[in-house]
């Protein structure tokens, strides 16, 4: 029996049956993104909490009753998911907490977040039989798709701005993908993908329309949660860019309260760089109707003028009773820093925007100061060498004699 009990369009509700539809609502196009309705019935008589403890697959794969393929063959032997969730005690200056806990998605096979949901993608492809692959992203998504379709014998086709971090398109290539540096913004990137999908009949990967992509993604609410023994966080701190990754937080911790996993919901906070916020700019206004502005912010991952996941972005922080917060790239830089030699975990813009949200909270009085607060790091520092070098500075540079080093040491 399926898992999936129907798609549902986000933005109208109109409903089908997973063999009728592949990406998005026919009526609303590709603004009506779909949402994967499961039978949650069915999956908790077997996804609880006795059936957790006696599983030793120790990555996304231990939620699979919870995650909607019909058939395992594409799933990959690539280790993802079951990243640390480190107990950081050692900023409560910065962040007014005396702790709060640290979820390093940096860990996983191709350093992001991003490797939830190709996992999830490319075993979807493989169980529909389709094995030439696009994306557009910039740069961790598209990276991600390249390092899981490897591994399962699919051709890819990227579509990413031209201005990607170089060390992200070298992940591209080195998997082997068919690269396309588009002369533009990640949203020209984006409708460029579209309709080179459409025209070649390649199977997207884009969390813009796939929504399948966003049950890979929720699954780091699962693991949070039981890294916690069960006790879901107060608050989840979360970086938004298109809109997957925080709707599929909210999905994942919804889950747990359906399944009776845990018995509260957390409070989802949304963190965007303030020159790309077209979800805080929606959210004050109180519409699900995005102004497209040019993006311009060091946090790639993130910079986006119209989310293309934005209305499931938008509910997650309704149902929540969330709120959004914005930083400047001069936070996130510092950001970056202070939690590399702080805590030891280095991450990119994007990656550590999340925590540069905590830090702003704290400064606009919006923590108490004894909440359990989870900042999610959704990708690695080595992302991204030109703008860590931005926040490191520069190294000491001396002749080889132990008198240089004294000046350095005495200064």
């Amino acid at each position: 029996m399926s898992k999936v009990l129907k798609l549902k369009c986000v933005k109208c509700g109109r409903e089908y049956n997973p063999a009728e539809v592949l990406y998005t609502c026919l009526d609303c196009g590709i603004d009506g993104i779909l949402d994967v309705v499961l039978d949650y019935d069915q999956i908790k008589k077997e996804l609880t909490q006795d059936y957790l403890k006696k599983n030793t697959d120790y990555s996304l794969w231990r939620y699979l009753p919870a995650i909607p393929l019909e058939d395992t063959k594409g799933i990959q032997q690539l280790q993802v998911g079951w990243t640390p969730l480190y107990d950081i005690k050692s900023l409560p200056k910065e962040t007014g907490l005396n702790s709060f806990f640290l979820k390093d998605d940096s860990r996983n096979p191709t350093a992001s977040l991003k490797d939830r949901a190709s996992a999830v993608g490319v075993a979807k492809a493989v169980e529909l039989d389709r094995y030439v692959m696009c994306a557009a992203s910039t740069g961790n998504a598209a990276s991600s798709l390249s390092g899981f379709a490897a591994s399962a014998g699919i051709k890819t086709h990227i579509f990413v701005p031209e201005t990607a971090p170089e060390a992200k398109v070298t992940q591209l290539l080195i998997y082997g993908s068919n690269v396309f540096l588009v002369k533009g913004t990640y949203d020209e990137a984006v409708e460029l993908c579209f309709k080179a999908a459409d025209e070649f009949g390649w199977y997207n990967r884009s969390c813009a329309i796939n929504p399948y992509l966003l049950e890979g993604k929720k699954t780091i609410s699962y693991e949070i949660c039981e890294q916690l023994g069960w006790e879901a966080p107060d608050i989840a701190v979360v970086a938004v860019g298109d809109g997957c990754t925080i709707g599929g937080v909210w999905k994942g911790f919804k889950e747990c309260y359906e399944l009776g996993l845990i018995d509260k919901f957390p409070k989802i906070v949304g963190v965007q760089a303030e020159n790309s916020n077209p979800v805080t700019r929606a959210f004050e206004k109180k519409t699900f109707e995005f102004e497209y502005r040019t993006p311009e912010t060091i946090a790639d991952s993130i910079s986006v003028g119209i989310p293309r996941n934005g209305i499931k972005a938008l509910k997650a922080l309704q149902e929540s009773e969330g709120y959004m917060v914005d930083v400047s790239d001069e936070e996130i830089l510092t950001a970056m820093k202070i939690l590399a030699q702080k805590t030891g975990v280095f991450g990119e813009p994007a990656g550590v925007t999340s925590f540069a949200g905590i830090m702003k909270m704290n400064e606009l009085g919006l923590l108490k100061g004894d909440e359990r607060v989870v900042s999610i790091v959704s990708g690695s520092g080595l992302k991204d060498i030109k703008s860590a070098m931005q926040a490191a500075g520069k190294a000491n540079v001396v002749e080889p004699t132990l008198e240089d080093v004294k000046k350095i040491i005495n200064k």
